[in-house]
Formats: C-alpha cells, structure tokens, sequence
C-alpha cells in the first residue's frame, strides 16, 4: 500500500446492485442502448466513403466505452473485472477498438461507502474479533470485486488491512460473464472465426477462484513461505484470526507505486536492480515453481526504498494464482527455449505438443508464428544475435524496456497471422500466463529500466532438455 493517500479522492458509492434482478435489468440497459447506438450508426453512414465510416465507427466505439464504463462502474463484480482480463489477452485477439473498450473499463473504481460496506464486515468477521479492531471508515483502495481498508489492533497497536469482498458478486459470475459476451456481440466485436469459450471458461474459473478468500489466504501463506529468507521480497503476512470467506486479514505493507516521483527519481542502476529482481521472481514462477500469480496489475505491486540501495519489491494479492501442469509445462519451456536459441526443430516440436499449430497448417502460418515467437524474446538475445538488426541491444547486452516498438510489432503481427489464416484458439492456459508476460512488460517500462537480462534468463533455460 502507498505511504500516503492518493490526493485525488473519489466519490464513493452509497451502493451497488447486487441482486440478479437489478443487475441484469442494467445490463440489459447497457446493451439495448449500444444496440441502438449501432442501429442509428448504420442508417447515418449509409451513403459516407469507407473512411468516413470507419472514422465514426471508432467514434461511436469511443462513446460507448466511456457510458459502459461508468455504468458498470456502479455495478462492480465480476462483470468489470471480467472486462479486465479479457483486455489483457485481447491485446493480440480483438480488434483494436474492441479492446480499447475493455482498457475503459481498468480505471480506478469508486469505493462504497463505510455505510454499504459494513454490513459485510459485521456478517463474516464474529464481533467478538471486530471489537479488537478499529477500521477506518475510508477505504485504503479499491477495485471491483473488493475495497482494502486499514485497521488497527488495539491490543497491540499493529496496524493491517482487511480486503472486503463486495457483497454478492461471487453469485453474479455466470450472469455477467453471459452479458459481457452479449454486449461484444451487440457491438459486433467478437472475432467471428475464433472459439472464444475456452477464454471465457478461463475466466470464468479465475474469477470463482478470485472470489475465494480462504484459498487466497492459503495461496498467500505459501508465497510467503517460498520468499520468506529472500530479502529482495516482502509478501503481507496472513493474520488467520480476523479472516472468512469474505474477508482476508494481512499485514499492513508500505511502498510505493513503481511511477512515483520518488521511485523514477532513483538512480538508473537501482531501478536496473528492482527490473532484474522482478524478472528473476517471474522466471521462478515459470521455470521452477510452476506456479504463477496471474493478475499483473500494477496496483499489485510496490517499492520499498532502502536507504542502503537494498529496496524491495512488495507484492499483493495473490487470487489470481495459477498452478500449471507439467504436461503444459514443459513443452513451454522448450518452446521458450528454442526461441531464444533460435532452435527451430524444438520450437515446433513444443508448438505442436501444445496445439498452436497443427501439421496440417501451411508451411507459411507455421513460419508466420514462428517469426511472432522469435520476436517475443527480443529482450533477451544476444548483441551478436542476427535479431538485433536494428540495435534493440546495446553492446553491453542491455535492452531499453521504456523506449521500444515491441509490443505495437508483436500485436501488428499476430493480425497478421488472423488476416491471412484461420487461426484456432490457443491453449487456455496461455491466457493468464500472456497475461502475466504483458504486466512483466508493462512493469520494467514504467521502471524505465535498461538491463541485461540475457543472463538472467539462461540461469533457468540452461536447466531446460
């Protein structure tokens, strides 16, 4: 958690609507009025040139996105944060307007009032633990499935957070998966040549797991433990005694955000150091323990400045770990591995193992997503590497992670692969796992970190046969 409040303070909500029959009533709304926005778009375009048409498309789109985000945004649950995950692995499968939809719907949300939220902590925390507390009234943070708010126990001062789970929203799953999927249909934004179930049934377990505080307790405490003699890491200790299904109870953790003044004030060689030791937790998670905290949002993670230069990186909620199986694993890793080394017998025989392609694909797609893969480990190739045409690495093997094209050229290339061919559904284990990779990225560039992480990385794929 941030040392001080955010200054920007947001209006919080007297309620959300959490009975099926106002949800769904409101989702209905949404959808109706998109649907008619499309309906009147059609007639107003009819006779325009096909720029024309795109441009108010985009527009309309745009329009949308900003009423279906501030609609939803007093529903909270599952809907928004389905939204959410969806927007992260659409990055490479919806088209660009579709997925700027969704990105609407990442803003900060608005907390409930101390009025609608209480209820819930008197409900699923006995009184008896509530009198040893006293909890602030305003909320630490916000999201859509919860709010954080800071307590402290009065016997001996210490000060916690209580993540509250918003009232209902694990019953609303289904419901909002199906209206969410309506309203990209209604807005004619679903790929039509893709099987998007798998992704939604992907979803659809991450947020039943998410809405599981006592396993997310549990998959805390196990973090913990494998970090606990890491000094580079700091985990929030659970505290058992003043948690429930609905309410999770952990230390109180400070640091700041990876954009603060502060921290991009720090020294390029400190900020090189947190990039290299957050890359390092990732490949740990990939490459050894096979078990990986999915939901990369930058809200989860902090710094901790240390005036010896040994800073920290803090980590929060862990509901959207994922353990993966060997049978995925492993072809993984060797795909990775061939990547890197460029080793194109290894990478296919994995890509083929894990179905991302198919022998009977032409030899053009099989090349096509090759060529994507090679470039995704970009930041990892040697100066030497034939790859490095345009000098990404520098002569010290050190890649710039704030000022590069990559992820434009990478999402540029898989609608390459969606214009040219009938592509199939990757593997659903591949969603929150990209998912993962894409916040990794989007960390050490906010770190504005240039490092080698060439080296880092053979330490674990050297294990790899």
């Amino acid at each position: 958690m941030d040392d001080k409040k955010s200054a920007k303070k947001q209006k919080s909500l007297d309620k959300i609507k959490s009975s099926m029959f106002s949800r769904s009533l409101s989702l209905a709304k949404i959808t109706l009025q998109a649907g008619a926005s499309i309906a009147q778009h059609g007639v107003s375009s009819a006779l325009k040139n096909k720029e024309a048409k795109e441009e108010n498309w985009k527009r309309l789109l745009q329009n949308q996105a900003s009423v279906i985000s501030s609609e939803l945004g007093e529903l909270k649950g599952s809907l928004m944060k389905a939204g959410q995950m969806l927007s992260m692995y659409g990055e490479h499968f919806f088209p660009p307007e579709a997925n700027e939809l969704l990105k609407s719907l990442q803003s900060d949300s608005a907390p409930l009032s101390w009025d609608a939220i209480e209820p819930t902590l008197k409900k699923n925390l006995p009184a008896e633990k509530l009198a040893l507390l006293d909890v602030e009234k305003e909320a630490l943070a916000s999201a859509s499935m919860g709010q954080v708010h800071r307590a402290r126990i009065k016997a001996t001062g210490e000060t916690i957070v209580l993540k509250i789970q918003y009232p209902n929203v694990d019953r609303a799953i289904d419901s909002d998966l199906k209206a969410i999927r309506t309203l990209l249909n209604t807005l004619k934004l679903l790929p039509r040549d893709i099987n998007m179930d798998p992704v939604f049934a992907e979803v659809r377990e991450m947020l039943v797991q998410e809405t599981n505080y006592e396993l997310e307790a549990q998959l805390t405490e196990d973090f913990y433990e494998r970090l606990k003699n890491d000094s580079r890491y700091v985990v929030p200790k659970v505290l058992r005694e003043f948690s429930g299904p609905k309410i999770l109870a952990t230390s109180f953790e400070r640091g700041l955000r990876a954009d603060d003044p502060l921290i991009q004030s720090l020294p390029q060689e400190r900020r090189n150091k947190l990039a290299l030791n957050f890359l390092d937790l990732y490949f740990r998670e990939v490459f050894e323990w096979g078990v990986v905290q999915t939901d990369p949002h930058s809200g989860n993670y902090r710094i901790r400045i240390n005036p010896q230069g040994h800073d920290q990186i803090v980590l929060y909620d862990f509901g959207a770990t994922r353990a993966y199986e060997k049978d995925f694993l492993i072809p993984y890793r060797r795909m990775v591995k061939g990547t890197l080394f460029n080793d194109r017998e290894m990478f296919m025989k994995a890509a083929l193992e894990l179905k991302f392609i198919d022998e009977k694909d032409t030899d053009d797609l099989k090349d096509l997503f090759q060529q994507f893969c090679l470039e995704t480990v970009e930041p990892f190739i040697s100066y030497e590497d034939p790859r490095n045409n345009a000098g990404q690495i520098d002569k010290d093997g050190n890649y710039d992670w704030k000022n590069t094209d990559l992820p434009q050229r990478l999402s540029k290339k898989v609608f390459q692969i969606i214009r040219k061919h009938s592509w199939r559904t990757p593997p659903r284990e591949i969603i929150f796992l990209d998912r993962k990779t894409g916040g990794v990225f989007i960390f050490l560039s906010m770190l504005r970190a240039k490092c080698r992480g060439r080296d880092l990385l053979l330490k674990y794929i050297e294990k790899i046969k």
